[in-house]
């Protein structure tokens, strides 16, 4: 029995344009400038000749498909792509149907998920490709009817003619709006009249999930497949020999291979594979030097601090005149882990290298990238590599890289015949790539008057490039400042973890402004009120962020949270501005039986334009629940170039039981959409943090919080 996971691209032409007509459009994904379009006949979607990017289509019985080209992890760009599509063409929602798009570096751009960027990309792109499909419907119609377009209107997937009443479905005219010119402009809706867009609508995919259909890369199974798994050396060692008698001994292995520095063994299934690799004899020796260790890396992080040779980010005023003045001077540092991407569906990806190209299948954030290296081992053209994306059991940023297809391609190569590679748990956290460990140094110098007249940063990461964002707040709203940044090059293998770099700096900047506020004697919402003011009043350099948006986030959690008007609860403030959104978030702390326990977060998100509510507010819950977790008790040590936490039972992440209520807000002020995947969860560390320290008086600069110090006396969390 075979197994085809996905519908492939040919098997969606047939769909798209059925034997009775139809009318598919192509659309440009690339570039600025709007989609251009043409109509495309049978006969050339058959023959793929048409060179677009995506397609949307309209079936003689009235259905709408589109390709989504991006990625899905759980981000719901798959019901989102076609709720703009759908809205502009003012189709009827229960005829419209996506299909995740191949990989194809001719019709799409950007299939990649991460950043956020997804929607702001496509958002104008899809409306267009909507608003053209329906004015060409539109033409369709009135030369049958006889009438003048302006006569006309349409509503669920229906023309009506508003005089008579008379209505054609988008069915029944489809093969004749093939034959109409497209037109090279359209107007787009006024959101106001949007019925779509703002609704909340289920994931496409939901009725799939719930009923185990295969989606994932976990579920593709192919005619004469192999299941292999790899036994991948420590950080800073390579393979020296290895004895695989014992392994090849277990019923059901075939192979046993190596490549690089790895060792491979392949059989039938997955159980005598975990069987064999425990009997693998390997031997590894040190590429150079010593091991690396966490307590290696503080070492590291604290010569650096003081001594290293720091790459100056950004520099406004006259940084040491400010603190030679200042009447008061604020100093903390802060500390975090290397950090697992623990997505749910640990690394896997189908590989077939035959003579003729490579066929790879799987969950990726970056397909283009496992083509480019898929087609490097195998020795092809990249043209004659395919990439078919499964759906993502989570990926956080641990997809965007590609070392996992690139294994199954080696093994693919050296035993001649299909692969499906797959990951254990303790693959995934020992031999991940992590987010980096960063450490932070921040001072504030204050006047006679309890202004903020000077600030420095500097940030030690350990294979983290630019361990700051020079440019966002406060940056703009300071006469003096100073930021720096030091990449101390590691063993360690690194990798964008959701919401890179200020997954943690947003935590210790919104801290350590907290405790400046104090140290002023000023409230920390009017604190961060009064630097914005200045930021747009009196900007101090070049500003890189919207003082409006940011302020609209702050005032609103403020006024939603009861800032500063209940009792009896220590409430603490975060804004922050990543990824094009903004998001302020309110903490609350209640004592119980002489613990904080974290009761309720507030969240208010500017993200522009909400297409889809549900999905919306999954996200910012996620990416608070994510935020939390990881600041308050995840944390991964390193130890003779391994990570000590090899599975769940020692990396600690959040429990249901642990997760807070959480109230949920978004700005409606009617701008494009500006992306949502990982803005909410830079912000959710520094707001628990501050409520905690108005809650105990202990002050937190390093995570996970339950292993600090200051917390050693209390049962974080703990409920009644």
């Amino acid at each position: 029995m075979s197994t085809q996971l996905k519908t492939n691209r040919r098997d969606f032409l047939k769909i798209a344009a059925t034997a009775g007509g139809g009318l598919l459009l192509g659309f440009h994904f690339s570039g600025c400038d709007s989609p251009k379009m043409q109509v495309v006949t049978d006969e050339e979607l058959m023959a793929q000749a048409v060179n677009y990017n995506a397609f949307l289509s309209i079936a003689p019985d009235g259905h709408v498909v589109i390709f989504s080209p991006n990625p899905e992890l759980g981000q719901n760009i798959k019901t989102s792509f076609p709720m703009i599509v759908a809205e502009e063409l003012d189709a009827d929602w229960a005829k419209v149907r996506v299909m995740q798009a191949f990989l194809d570096n001719e019709k799409y751009d950007r299939q990649v998920t991460g950043g956020s960027g997804a929607m702001p990309h496509s958002w104008e792109r899809l409306r267009k490709a909507g608003a053209t499909a329906r004015r060409m419907l539109l033409e369709a119609a009135a030369n049958r009817l006889g009438v003048e377009v302006g006569s006309l209107t349409t509503d669920a997937g229906t023309v009506i003619h508003k005089d008579s009443g008379k209505k054609l479905g988008y069915g029944e005219l489809a093969t004749e709006a093939a034959s109409m010119t497209v037109p090279e402009d359209v107007p787009l809706k006024n959101i106001k009249d949007f019925k779509i867009i703002g609704t909340p609508v289920k994931n496409v995919d939901n009725k799939a999930m719930f009923t185990g259909k295969p989606l994932y890369g976990l579920d593709i199974y192919r005619d004469g497949m192999k299941h292999a798994m790899v036994q991948r050396p420590p950080f800073g060692m390579k393979l020296k020999s290895f004895d695989a008698d014992a392994a090849k001994a277990v019923n059901g292995i075939t192979d046993v291979v190596s490549f690089n520095e790895n060792v491979a063994v392949v059989g039938t299934s997955t159980w005598p594979l975990m069987k064999a690799r425990r009997l693998l004899n390997v031997q590894y020796e040190p590429i150079a030097g010593e091991l690396e260790s966490t307590e290696m890396h503080n070492k590291i992080f604290d010569d650096l601090l003081n001594n290293g040779n720091a790459k100056v980010m950004r520099k406004d005023g006259d940084v040491n005149a400010a603190f030679r003045n200042a009447a008061k001077v604020i100093k903390s540092e802060f500390q975090c882990p290397f950090l697992s991407h623990s997505p749910m569906e640990p690394m896997n990806f189908f590989a077939h290298v035959k003579a003729d190209g490579v066929e790879l299948v799987g969950p990726t954030q970056t397909p283009d990238r496992a083509k480019a290296a898929a087609a490097e081992i195998a020795g092809v053209d990249p043209e004659k590599v395919t990439v078919e994306m499964t759906r993502l059991g989570g990926g956080f940023g641990r997809r965007l890289r590609a070392d996992f297809v690139e294994e199954a391609v080696h093994v693919s190569k050296l035993v001649n015949a299909p692969v499906k590679l797959i990951w254990t748990r303790e693959d995934d956290n020992t031999g991940g790539a992590y987010r980096p460990a960063v450490k932070y140094r921040f001072e504030a110098a204050l006047d006679a008057n309890n202004n903020l007249i000077g600030y420095k940063l500097k940030g030690v990461g350990l294979n983290a490039g630019n361990t700051t964002r020079e440019n966002n707040f406060p940056s703009g709203s300071v006469d003096n400042l100073l930021i720096e940044s030091i990449d101390y090059k590691s063993d360690i293998t690194t990798n964008a973890w959701r919401a890179p770099i200020t997954n943690f700096l947003a935590f210790a900047e919104q801290s350590f402004i907290d405790e400046v506020a104090e140290a002023a004697g000023k409230d920390p919402v009017q604190f961060r009120l009064e630097l914005l003011d200045r930021a747009k009043n009196n900007p101090v350099g070049s500003i890189h962020y919207d003082v409006d948006r940011m302020r609209g986030v702050v005032e609103l959690a403020a006024e939603k949270s009861g800032w500063g008007k209940k009792n009896g609860v220590a409430q603490g403030f975060s804004v922050y501005f990543s990824h094009r959104s903004y998001v302020a978030q309110v903490a609350e702390v209640r004592m119980n039986q002489g613990n904080p326990v974290l009761e309720k977060i507030y969240a208010v998100t500017d993200c522009g334009i909400v297409v889809n509510p549900t999905g919306a507010d999954q996200q910012v819950r996620g990416g608070m629940v994510d935020g939390m977790g990881h600041a308050m008790y995840t944390n991964m040590t390193i130890k003779n170039g391994l990570a000590e936490q090899k599975n769940f039972d020692s990396y600690r992440l959040i429990r249901m039981k642990e997760i807070p209520e959480i109230e949920t807000h978004f700005v409606d002020n009617g701008i494009d959409p500006t992306g949502l995947g990982e803005p909410a969860l830079p912000p959710t560390g520094g707001a628990i943090s501050n409520a905690i320290y108005w809650a105990t008086g202990k002050r937190l600069r390093n995570q996970p919080f339950i292993e600090q110090e200051e917390l050693k006396e209390f049962n974080l969390g703990q409920r009644a």
